[in-house]
């Protein structure tokens, strides 16, 4: 009885709207650490501009956690809800913590694969910032979700690709002495390379959740 009674009741709308809104924190940020890395902008206003979007992205990943306990009915499971968006904030922090190494071991020049690697964030951002509207009609946009998932795995199989001969080159650039050198690009790298992991956390969350519904 529970049940049809919950089967007639509106489902509460704004959590694709919130998903939505930290989708843009997320494009935002990686569009940011992208300029950071290419030496198109001031560093330390890029860096600024990645904890501004962190700060944004952590306000509405509480309104999520708000909503899903004084929420009724929702659009889908609350343990999914949560999962979804700490996914999400995953992949800003991630960002936050990449510009934090930077900012720490004052870094000011970046190697190639290094910006190659700011390249795959933005593509996984844009990425994800398209698969959100799809779930507001998920069985209907199954299909589309779906091979979004797969470029964004895609994207990070790249990304590997690009970390470790990132890697290769910086060891050959300094194994003529410069130990410390390779330790805080190898910590440059191994950040940069999260980001990217945590778009895939984030491709996977939907994907299961696709699958939840079909």
């Amino acid at each position: 009885m529970l049940g049809w009674f919950q089967a007639l009741l509106p489902k509460e709308e704004k959590f694709y709207d919130l998903f939505e809104q930290h989708a843009e924190t997320l494009v935002a940020g990686a569009a940011a650490l992208d300029k950071l890395l290419s030496g198109q902008g001031d560093i330390k206003a890029e860096i600024a501009r990645i904890m501004a979007e962190e700060q944004k992205a952590d306000d509405i990943a509480r309104d999520v956690m708000l909503a899903v306990r004084r929420t009724f009915i929702t659009p889908f499971d609350r343990g999914d809800i949560k999962t979804l968006i700490s996914s999400m904030d995953d992949a800003i922090d991630q960002m936050r913590k990449t510009v934090k190494a930077i900012t720490l071991f004052e870094v000011d020049r970046f190697e190639p694969s290094m910006r190659e690697l700011g390249g795959t964030v933005v593509q996984a951002a844009g990425k994800v910032q398209q698969l959100l509207p799809l779930l507001r009609a998920m069985n209907q946009n199954s299909a589309r979700i779906n091979a979004i998932v797969e470029e964004i795995s895609e994207i990070e199989e790249k990304s590997d690709e690009i970390h470790v001969q990132g890697l290769k080159a910086l060891f050959n650039s300094h194994r003529s002495g410069d130990t410390m050198g390779y330790i805080v690009g190898a910590e440059i790298y191994d950040h940069l390379e999260k980001v990217v992991d945590r778009f895939e956390d984030v491709a996977k969350s939907i994907s299961g959740i696709v699958i939840e519904h079909l």
